[in-house]
């Protein structure tokens, strides 16, 4: 006798009458869209005649100036327009109909149709794109091999409700081995970006040669740095000491003298945003040139097992090797400036790079770039995925309150105070003016201090996750650090009267590379001992004593 069983699963998917439809594996694509040829958004041709506003905007203000009255020159350019507009719209119609894409994912009979991406039934999912009119093209990237799926939408894009989704691929920092997919829907897009992720090897990056290459997006990170105000004054400072080295007073020339004159006898309200607005333009030029010159053909690769190589240099090239068996860790460093706009950079941790001022010029693993990127990059260098809790500060073990008060107390005494003192003291001296000055100081100083201080103390943080110790801190540059903990080779604790009467230590990891060694402030004192015991076991054990030991061991008599 037969007994009833439930439907199986299969079944489901099969479309058993009364049964709802299974949910899709991914959150992405519908099974009818997996592994069938899809197209852009038709608005793309909209978006590739964005360039037209430009020149019916000028033609528009030219009819508005003249009253209506269009010269011929106008005509000229209004038909120049119409015969761009329709080789265009030609060109996006024919790239449009002739551009399709595709997701195959593992058993696809659809991945039957192409020799490129596989015969029937594929061993590795992979996206496909296939363009051209005359020359058919078809480039076909495993899944696994895609690192960034990145969204990106002008004002215009925005306008349409269209954006562009750019797949980078292992090394595609050049741009060559990426995919990029212009235009699409937003919800399209999304749905295809969560698709690729869903089935990207994350951990594939250890196991890539190159880990890194130049991207010319990064320039817009060259001018969050400090090359943009103190490159000028650096430049300006070796000028100065140049003429003075060859006997010319820079201040007695003449156009100098005038340039001061000019400036002191202007409004001051107008000329000091002015300058600062001069300043900060030459020195986001110099920035520019200065990461060019820097990072031009930028490579970070394996070039084997055991050895990692930076190149990179336009003038002066360099080449920096670095032994796996001397990398001990990598930094993340994150300038204030930097940190707001989603940038980072990387750094080695490693020995045999020379000494401090050598190994900061020859550490560096990544210029500034998208915070993800670097990430991804720190991952690559150790061959493993960048520490979680190096990643989201609340994984992180927070330091004690008593910490965010005393970069308060420290920051009043250091900036606030003696500015205002000395405005106040040349105020009742000299002129009211001043007095005026001193408050407004002391109101903008201290707010900005305290805002400074509680973004210092949200910055740290310290852990350990598997063979890393994870210490976080810093505001001016928040620096993240993943280090090794067989690294380790001895602690030190300092304290100072005042860290002492707070209950506070700060904790520094002596290391036979980098910066010879790496500070963790303002932990609390009792828990110090035993943190640095867990994170490199072996170093401290002699010199704690446990709650409920005996203070020393029982002497023993000779025979």
């Amino acid at each position: 006798m037969s007994t009833p069983h439930e439907p199986s699963a299969p079944g489901v998917d099969r479309g058993i009458p009364g049964t709802p439809p299974a949910a899709s594996p991914t959150p992405s694509a519908t099974p009818s869209d997996t592994g069938r040829w899809r197209r852009l958004d038709p608005r793309t041709l909209l978006v590739h005649c964005g360039w037209m506003a430009a020149p019916l905007g000028s033609l528009a203000l030219t009819a508005l100036a003249t009253g209506g009255r269009i010269t011929a020159q106008a005509w000229i350019t209004l038909a120049a327009i119409a015969a761009s507009f329709a080789v265009v719209t030609t060109i996006g119609l024919i790239r449009w109909a002739r551009t399709e894409f595709r997701v195959v994912l593992p058993g696809s009979p659809d991945g039957a149709e192409t020799g490129a991406a596989g015969g029937r039934g594929h061993a590795s999912p992979t996206l496909d794109v296939r363009s051209g009119l005359l020359t058919r093209r078809l480039r076909s990237v495993p899944l696994h091999r895609i690192r960034t799926v990145d969204l990106t939408a002008s004002p215009l894009h925005r306008l349409l409700g269209v954006t562009v989704l750019r797949a980078g691929t292992a090394g595609s920092g050049d741009g060559r081995s990426e995919l990029s997919l212009e235009a699409l829907t937003v919800v399209d897009a999304e749905r295809l970006r969560a698709e690729l992720l869903a089935y990207a090897d994350a951990e594939g990056a250890a196991n890539d040669p190159v880990v890194a290459r130049i991207s010319w997006r990064w320039l817009r990170y060259a001018p969050l740095t400090f090359w943009v105000i103190g490159g000028v004054f650096v430049v300006a400072g070796s000028v100065y000491r140049v003429l003075d080295g060859i006997g010319i007073e820079a201040w007695k020339l003449g156009f100098v003298q005038r340039a001061f004159t000019e400036f002191g006898a202007s409004a001051l309200w107008l000329t000091v945003p002015a300058a600062l607005l001069a300043v900060l333009a030459l020195g986001s030029v110099g920035a520019v040139a200065l990461y060019v010159e820097n990072w031009f053909n930028y490579c970070l690769e394996w070039t084997d097992a055991r050895t990692l190589r930076v190149r990179r240099g336009l003038f002066t090239t360099r080449s920096v090797t670095i032994e796996r068996a001397r990398l001990r860790g990598v930094l993340l460093r994150e300038p204030l400036l930097l940190r707001a706009g989603g940038g980072a950079l990387v750094r080695a941790v490693a020995g045999g790079l020379g000494n401090r001022e050598e190994n900061r010029k020859r550490s560096g693993l990544l210029p500034p770039a998208p915070r993800p990127e670097a990430l991804r990059v720190a991952g690559g260098a150790l061959r493993s995925p960048f520490p979680a809790a190096g990643v989201s500060p609340a994984a992180l073990a927070p330091h004690p309150r008593t910490a965010l008060r005393r970069r308060r107390v420290r920051g009043l005494l250091w900036a606030v105070l003696p500015g205002t003192a000395v405005l106040a003291g040349l105020g009742a001296a000299f002129t009211s003016v001043l007095l005026h000055c001193a408050w407004v100081y002391a109101v903008v100083t201290t707010a900005l201090v305290l805002w400074l201080a509680r973004d210092a103390y949200r910055n740290l943080g310290h852990g350990v996750e598997g063979p890393y110790l994870v210490a976080r801190s810093g505001t001016f540059s928040r620096d993240t650090l993943a280090l090794q903990r067989e690294a380790i080779a001895a602690w030190t604790f300092s304290t100072s009267p005042f860290s002492r009467r707070s209950g506070l230590v700060t904790l520094t990891a002596a290391v036979a590379a980098g910066e010879d060694g790496y500070r963790i402030p303002d932990l609390a004192a009792a828990e110090a001992p035993a943190f640095a015991a867990m994170a490199a076991p072996g170093i401290l054990e002699e010199f704690l004593t446990y709650p409920g030991a005996p203070d020393h061991l029982p002497e023993q008599r000779l025979p």
